[in-house]
């Protein structure tokens, strides 16, 4: 029993590891794709004329750039969020550079399409739409006529949303039948040689930076960029339906509309195969002579804000991606979030959770140190047995189980709740790292952002502490040497690794220590009085 436990330690240990190197990688790639940001933003180089005539659309929340050759948006800043923190400038999702793209697509294809041999070129009034006090939205207006026909689209955004409406009213003053469809793509540079992070170290559940779709059949499917370029097409048929691009805290997505017509989501490459793209369109529609039709879609774009993108479409807000746990670590967002709606500080609210997970879990801490005191106190009859049959293991785990039976002691029940609790543990893990709500948020005192590391190491100080605390009171004496020289380095190792750890999850880790001394002492005091010391 006390090598399983030891094992069980052992174990805990590598998982801790494997999250280090993963949260190092996360915290390598977000400081590496900021300064390739800044680089790119620092040239001389002016996009805009790369690309064409741009106008703005602007709004509390976001400012697009969209380019009137196609109407496509190639830049989009998110104002209300900064790029770093103690930075004025906003976070920049959407852009567009002779070295890096990431663009939000819309067009016409079909028989009649406008944007299959070349992009058509827009017209508009102005070349900056603002959103102005007292409004509620902004819509830019674009004109393109051909053969009769006029094309005009609009993006429209509401105030305090990061959904940007879009759509293609068509009006058809020609003599013969129209047969087009309405596409929408987000077209990304695959090449991430800036984010990997140079370690070596294999990711086993690294912050996922790629594409995402769901349709009919699937709620949720990703695919990483560069498998996008070098795998078999997308070809999803679905009347539902989005497709996105996604990053750590940040997505990108486009929202079939609410067309007669199904649609088909679909995948490709361009740019000499360096560009991923992911999209989806309409089936063909016909529009009679003398006729009008609209075709609209949404794209979200923006961060990743559960409670908003559920309401903006099915499944949109598993774009949160917590991984193989998620059916554990969204119920304890919603908890999360629920405290933090009460107390109005994530700090504290981590403090809250952590409370309420472990005294949940406080049944199985008890059946376990419960269970390892009774194994302590048969460690006397089980080494006679073994002496009376070390000539016969059989006879020896015969005798073994008869005394387990005997004395009702489950030789796992020290193993299994701790087992149970590990899922929950990294489960949330995941709720931290992925909340977006924690970044640049402030706790107390010199912690404001815990997102990011806490940058005087007192809470990974405190936690190794703590952790060492928690080892002084361990009822089971560890007698290999080798096991015990790993047992002791422990609480050192997991200081060192907490180091880079966002605060928000070090106070986590923190407060379940503290939260677990206070459990065991009241364990032991409870198991002194029935005996079992």
């Amino acid at each position: 029993m006390e090598q399983q436990r030891n094992l069980l330690f052992i174990l805990l240990l590598c998982a801790g590891m494997f999250l280090f190197w993963d949260w190092n990688a996360d915290k390598v790639n977000a400081q590496k794709m900021a300064e390739h940001v800044a680089s790119l933003e620092a040239q001389d180089i002016n996009a805009d004329s790369a690309v064409g005539n741009v106008i703005k659309l602007c709004t509390d929340n976001l400012e697009l750039s969209v380019n009137l050759k196609g109407g496509d948006i190639i830049d989009a800043k998110l104002l209300k969020l900064k790029q770093e923190q103690d930075k004025p400038d906003p976070f920049h999702l959407l852009m567009t550079t002779p070295q890096y793209k990431y663009q939000a697509q819309s067009g016409l294809a079909g028989r009649d399409g406008i944007d299959i041999q070349q992009r058509p070129e827009f017209k508009s009034d102005a070349s900056e739409y603002r959103l102005k006090d007292g409004e509620n939205s902004v819509t830019a207006v674009l004109k393109y006529e051909k053969d009769n026909v006029t094309y005009i689209k609009k993006y429209t955004v509401e105030r305090d949303s990061y959904v940007v409406n879009v759509s293609y009213d068509i009006e058809n003053k020609s003599d013969k039948e129209l047969n087009l469809c309405m596409y929408n793509q987000l077209k990304q540079t695959a090449d991430d040689s800036y984010l990997q992070n140079t370690s070596g170290f294999a990711m086993v559940a690294s912050a996922y930076r790629g594409t995402a779709y769901s349709s009919d059949d699937s709620r949720y499917e990703k695919k990483q960029l560069d498998d996008i370029i070098e795998d078999q097409p997308y070809n999803v048929k679905t009347k539902e339906g989005w497709v996105a691009m996604i990053q750590h805290y940040f997505v990108s997505a486009w929202i079939n509309g609410d067309n007669d017509s199904g649609n088909v989501i679909y995948s490709n490459h361009a740019d000499n195969n360096t560009t991923a793209i992911i999209g989806i369109r309409t089936d063909n529609v016909s529009i009679a002579p003398n006729s009008q039709k609209n075709l609209n879609a949404k794209l979200w774009v923006g961060p990743k804000n559960q409670d908003a993108m559920e309401k903006v479409a099915k499944n949109l807000d598993l774009t949160v991606d917590y991984g193989w746990l998620w059916f554990l670590s969204i119920p304890l967002f919603k908890i999360l979030n629920f405290i933090q709606s009460i107390i109005g500080n994530w700090g504290f609210s981590i403090i809250v959770l952590t409370i309420v997970v472990r005294s949940c879990m406080f049944p199985l801490t008890k059946a376990q140190y419960t269970s390892m005191a009774k194994m302590r106190l048969l460690q006397p009859k089980l080494m006679e047995i073994r002496d009376r049959y070390k000539d016969d293991r059989q006879k020896v785990g015969q005798e073994t189980m008869k005394l387990y039976k005997t004395e009702k002691v489950n030789p796992l029940g020290g193993c299994l709740p701790l087992l149970i609790q590990m899922p929950i543990f990294i489960a949330l893990y995941w709720t931290l790292m992925e909340s977006t709500e924690l970044r640049q948020s402030s706790f107390m005192l010199w912690i404001t952002d815990l997102s990011v590391k806490d940058p005087y190491f007192v809470l990974p100080i405190l936690y190794g502490i703590t952790m060492f605390l928690l080892q002084k009171m361990s009822p089971t004496p560890i007698q290999d040497p080798m096991q015990r020289k790993i047992f002791m380095a422990m609480p050192f190792v997991f200081t060192f690794m907490f180091c880079t750890f966002p605060a928000g999850l070090t106070l986590y880790w923190l407060v379940s220590n503290c939260f677990t001394i206070l459990q065991q002492f009241i364990i032991y005091r409870s198991l002194e009085k029935r005996g079992l010391k």
